[in-house]
């Protein structure tokens, strides 16, 4: 490769993953993939990819206008990502919001956002709880909120936290966890699903303990299946949720472990339709993971659709996979399919660029609302079962199709969130999943994980002034 297939594509600024400071970065084309690149005058040079291969990375960029907060928290100062709050330059709302209601884990995971299980102060009250949702109406309405930590179900007064958010008008609850706890206590599960729980994201990295050795240091394949089972019984929605690692469950510009990624996809149709999809997301290096990481440490979105597409023998293609709505198009991706009864897929979206359609910019508040509202429609429980009754002449397979997207759709999607090394702050400016800080502030959820090369955070475990 010459300079001469070097193409500059656009420019954006980042950060220092030595200092944090801001500094001019530039997307660069080299073939097929896409490289950020950036100079700090104190700390030298930093490149890093952030696409490799089709769908091509201009082709899946789709045009927004900006949708300012409704009720900005903090002022701009020092500029993006120093100012959080929301400021008033962030160029989207709220879709989703995490709280963390505790740093305790019964696990110490090499790949955790959160760096979770150090001595940390106590578990947030319910009083300040209750000041989280109050800050979230302030800001301009009742959001979809996840339940995070830690691992939030070593929290036993877990149910009273979703009974508070719904006696304030919120109606979506995602509970991001482990998987343990549920697996061995059915009475709690119970309470979860009475409370209103809307949805489990549970923590899948593979299909065999050999995975879950690796990245999570224990054999847990059993317990998974277990809290699978538990919240089937009460009636509460699952996603599977991998961390994809390069190298363990997936592979760089190799077809080796595309495998599992489709034995994952396989697994969860097996579940369905209490399994209600798969959220890949490629591992981030920081938490507890800080050191700098090389090219072949990354797995990039098109890659896993590629690997999606590969692993299922191709009954999933890549041109099913269509850009976000809400956020920045380079965060994630997504497809929305019907479980039909002889085990098909049937796509209900599709890339537009597949067809050479252009369109126009949207709002980006609208894309929160319409993600807010797929979210919650498609994560959570089906309705109960119900036989296809023939009663009527036959529509060609459409009347099974209509019947069976009431209780077996089936989502695939993934997202990847940036650290020090890959930071693009205009996609971080678009970020519509915000942490609540412990003092109120709303948080883009890479801003708020985000450390230097030695572990140093810019937000976690920072009040504001």
């Amino acid at each position: 490769m010459t300079a001469q297939d070097e193409r500059i594509l656009s420019t954006t600024q980042s950060v220092c993953p030595q200092c944090l400071e801001r500094i001019p970065a530039t997307r660069v084309a080299i073939g097929d993939d896409v490289h950020l690149r950036k100079t700090c005058d104190a700390h030298g040079e930093f490149s890093t990819v952030i696409w490799r291969g089709p769908p091509a990375f201009e082709s899946w960029v789709r045009p927004k206008s900006p949708s300012h907060p409704e009720n900005p928290f903090t002022s701009v100062e020092r500029g993006c990502p120093f100012d959080c709050g929301l400021c008033a330059d962030h160029r989207q709302t709220s879709c989703c919001v995490l709280f963390e209601v505790t740093q305790r884990c019964d696990l110490r995971c090499q790949v955790c956002f959160a760096d979770a299980g150090r001595e940390y102060e106590s578990d947030p009250s319910l009083a300040q709880i209750e000041k989280w949702y109050l800050r979230l109406l302030e800001a301009g309405g009742p959001v979809n909120v996840q339940l995070s930590g830690g691992e939030p179900t070593v929290r036993d007064d877990l149910p009273e936290i979703i009974k508070l958010g719904r006696s304030l008008g919120f109606t979506f609850f995602q509970l991001n966890t482990n998987g343990l706890r549920l697996a061995r206590d059915a009475e709690y599960v119970g309470r979860l699903a009475e409370a209103g729980l809307s949805t489990v994201f549970l923590q899948f990295d593979g299909t065999h303990d050999g995975i879950h050795q690796q990245l999570r240091g224990r054999a847990l394949a059993a317990q998974k299946l277990a809290a699978i089972e538990r919240c089937a019984q009460e009636g509460l929605g699952v996603v599977l949720v991998p961390t994809l690692v390069p190298g363990v469950n997936s592979a760089v510009n190799s077809a080796v472990n595309s495998g599992e990624i489709g034995a994952i996809i396989d697994f969860a149709l097996q579940q369905a339709p209490a399994v209600r999809g798969v959220h890949f997301q490629p591992v981030s290096y920081f938490g507890r993971y800080p050191h700098p990481p090389t090219d072949a440490d990354r797995i990039t979105l098109p890659e896993i659709m590629r690997a999606i597409e590969s692993g299922t023998g191709g009954r999933i293609k890549t041109t099913s996979f269509a850009p976000p709505g809400g956020e920045n198009a380079m965060c994630s991706f997504h497809a929305n399919f019907v479980l039909m009864p002889d085990g098909q897929l049937t796509a209900l979206t599709k890339n537009p660029a597949a067809s050479g359609c252009c369109p126009a910019p949207t709002p980006a508040e609208d894309g929160a609302a319409q993600s807010r509202q797929k979210v919650a429609q498609l994560w959570a429980a089906p309705r109960p079962l119900l036989p296809i009754l023939a009663t009527g002449p036959s529509l060609g397979g459409w009347d099974v199709l209509i019947e069976r997207a009431k209780t077996h759709t089936f989502c695939i999607s993934g997202m990847a969130f940036q650290d020090a090394w890959n930071l693009d702050l205009d996609r971080l400016k678009d970020c519509y999943i915000h942490n609540v800080s412990s003092d109120g502030r709303l948080i883009p959820f890479c801003a708020y994980n985000l450390t230097d090369a030695a572990g140093n955070a810019l937000y976690r475990g920072k009040d504001g002034a």
